[in-house]
C-alpha cells in the first residue's frame, strides 16, 4: 500500500492512497491541476484513479472533485448526504459517478478495504476513512471536534496515521479571528488542538504504529514545529518516544514524499 499526502491544511486537502491494482484519492481540495500534478510526480495517472472517497462538503476537501471527476469518469464516494450536500460551485456531476457508501459501511476493491467511520466535525454527515491492505492499516481522522472513544477504537493500532493537529489554542485565542469563529474552532463540532490530539494519539499508538502525520494544521494558528513539540512532549508523558514512532510533518502548499507501507514493524514494547 502506498500514500502520499498531496496537500493538508485549511487551504486544501487531498490523500492519494494506492496499491498496484487500484488507486484512490481522499478529498480533492485543490484545484484539478496541482492535484494531477501531485498524482504524475509519482507516476499515477488521473485517469486510472478507481475512486475519490470525500470526508465532507467543506470546500476546503472538495474544490476540485467536480473537475476531476468529468474530466477523468472518476466515481465519487460518500453518504447521501455529504453527496447531495456538495455546494453548486462543485459544477454538474453525472449521476453514474455518484456511489452511496452508508458511514460505518465497507468496500473492498481486491484485497484493500476502505470502511468509513463517523466523526465530529460542523458538516451534514462527516467521516473518516480506514484503509486495509492484508493485515495493515492506514487511518485517516481530520476535521473532527474530538475524538471518540468509539473512533479511537476505529483508528487504535494503526500502522498508519494521519491525525489532526489544527490549531495552537493560545495562538488560536490571540488570533483576529472573530469570536464566533473562533468558538467554532474550539468546539466539540471543530478542529482538533494540538493538545487534544497528542492526548488522543497516546491513546491509539500501539507497538504496530510505524508513522504518526499531523494533518490540517491551521496556517495562522499553529506552526509544524510547535505542533510537532507538543504532541511529542505529550507521548513521552506516556512514555512513547520518536524512537517508537516517528511524528512526520505534512505541508499545505506542497506533497509528502511517496511511501510505501509493506510490512509490520518489529514489534516494540512501550
Amino acid at each position: 500500500m502506498r500514500y502520499r499526502i498531496i496537500a493538508s491544511g485549511s487551504t486544501g486537502n487531498s490523500i492519494y492512497i494506492g496499491t498496484d491494482q487500484h488507486h484512490f484519492l481522499v478529498d480533492a481540495g485543490l484545484s484539478g491541476k496541482k492535484i494531477e500534478m501531485g498524482l504524475k510526480e509519482i507516476g499515477v495517472n488521473p485517469k486510472d484513479l478507481n475512486g475519490i472517497f470525500i470526508t465532507h462538503e467543506h470546500d476546503d476537501h472538495i474544490r476540485g472533485i467536480g473537475v476531476l471527476a468529468r474530466k477523468y469518469q472518476i466515481p465519487l464516494y460518500a453518504n447521501e448526504r455529504t453527496l447531495n450536500g456538495l455546494p453548486s460551485h462543485v459544477g454538474q456531476i453525472d449521476e453514474s459517478l455518484k456511489r452511496i457508501m452508508d458511514t460505518g459501511s465497507v468496500i473492498e476493491f481486491g484485497n484493500l478495504q476502505i470502511e468509513s467511520y463517523a466523526i465530529s466535525h460542523d458538516a451534514v454527515e462527516p467521516v473518516g476513512y480506514l484503509f486495509r491492505h492484508q493485515d495493515l492499516q492506514l487511518s485517516i481522522l481530520t476535521d473532527s471536534g474530538y475524538v471518540s472513544e468509539k473512533m479511537k477504537q476505529k483508528i487504535k493500532g494503526s500502522d498508519i496515521l494521519i491525525f489532526e493537529a489544527n490549531h495552537d489554542v493560545e495562538m488560536l485565542r490571540m488570533s483576529r479571528y472573530p469570536w464566533s469563529v473562533k468558538q467554532r474552532i474550539l468546539g466539540d463540532s471543530g478542529h482538533l488542538s494540538n493538545e487534544a490530539s497528542g492526548e488522543a494519539l497516546a491513546d491509539v499508538i500501539t507497538s504496530d504504529t510505524q508513522k504518526v502525520f499531523l494533518a490540517h494544521l491551521s496556517r495562522e494558528n499553529n506552526l509544524p514545529e510547535l505542533a510537532r513539540l507538543t504532541v511529542a512532549t505529550i507521548l513521552k508523558d506516556y512514555g512513547i518516544t520518536e524512537k517508537d514512532v516517528q511524528i512526520m510533518d505534512t505541508y499545505h502548499d506542497k506533497p509528502t514524499s511517496l511511501e510505501e507501507l509493506k510490512e509490520k514493524r518489529a514489534r516494540i514494547l512501550f
